[in-house]
């Protein structure tokens, strides 16, 4: 069976319920906002120059995305780095390639943007889901530390 085309382009706010519906396939346990406050949210998103949702479509419907942000930086001789976020394929879509194509249009934007590095942290412990990134030019090659606030702390 032949592979379809992956169309990639930025999301815009048409594309929001899609994508919204989409973010399913990464954490199904996740509450879905609002339609006002997810608008409102992919507004401040879009102010923030260098930042973008890439959707990869199949027929006009939205089967792999990623997130990338340019970050502007004082180091490297003032050449920003590039944070991805939100990796996903459907569910029924996965394992044709879409994702890498998603990631890969992320890192030449990151590129043309003169970025000297492009990150990503994973969550996932699953061997397949590091062995993607890495098929993808990706390195496990840092330490990744975060810290989330705590559940309990946040005002009733």
């Amino acid at each position: 069976m032949k592979t379809p085309a992956l169309e990639i382009r930025p999301a815009e706010m048409p594309d929001l319920p899609a994508v919204l519906d989409l973010y399913r396939h990464l954490n199904s346990d996740t509450d879905r906002p609002s339609v006002a406050e997810a608008e409102a949210v992919f507004e401040r998103f879009l102010a923030y120059a260098g930042s973008v949702i890439l959707l990869g479509l199949i027929g006009g419907v939205p089967v792999a995305s990623c997130t990338l942000v340019i970050v502007p930086n004082l180091t490297r001789g003032a050449r920003p780095y590039a944070l991805v976020e939100n990796v996903v394929t459907h569910a029924d879509h996965r394992r044709r390639g879409f994702g890498r194509k998603v990631l890969d249009a992320a890192c030449d934007a990151a590129w043309a943007a003169g970025c000297y590095k492009v990150m990503l942290m994973t969550g996932s412990t699953r061997p397949e889901t590091l062995a993607f990134y890495a098929r993808a030019g990706f390195e496990q090659s840092k330490t990744g530390f975060q810290k989330r606030r705590g559940s309990g702390l946040l005002p009733g």
